[in-house]
């Protein structure tokens, strides 16, 4: 990275961005959730429940989830979307205290992102081959 460049921001073309957008979150998961597509409208909400959570951070603390939200983490990570650490501390008393965290991939995430953009130029490339057949081929021969 360049000095001064926080290398947590995602960097695409342009230049740095300092959060993931709920529309590049939603393009994600609509990209790596289901092949057959996500509806738009439940990705959205996804992303938008996700980054409710770790709003302007990169990391969250794994215990502030409910099993529900965690379960959705958990599709996320599987997703490679997401991914978690742990750190391990000594307490006074002489106990190990682990603590989970969250974390988004980012790498995965701009992946993601630009594979619908290379999806919509290879749709737009792939023809029909029966768009090109004149239409006098199919009446029938006498």
């Amino acid at each position: 990275m360049a000095d001064g460049e926080d290398e947590s921001f995602i960097r695409f073309d342009d230049g740095p961005i300092n959060s993931i957008k709920v529309d590049e979150l939603t393009t994600a998961i609509k990209n790596s959730i289901d092949e057959k597509g996500m509806e738009t409208s439940a990705a959205q909400m996804m992303a938008e429940h996700v980054l409710n959570f770790f709003g302007f951070n990169d990391r969250i603390i794994d215990n502030i989830l409910e099993q529900e939200d965690r379960d959705v983490f958990y599709m996320l990570e599987d997703a490679g979307l997401l991914t978690t650490e742990r750190e391990e501390t000594t307490l006074y008393d002489g106990r190990e205290w682990r603590i989970h965290y969250w974390l988004f991939e980012k790498d995965k995430i701009i992946e993601k992102i630009r594979s619908e953009t290379k999806k919509d130029e290879q749709s737009d490339k792939e023809k029909n081959v029966y768009d090109e057949v004149p239409d006098g081929v199919w009446s029938s021969r006498g």
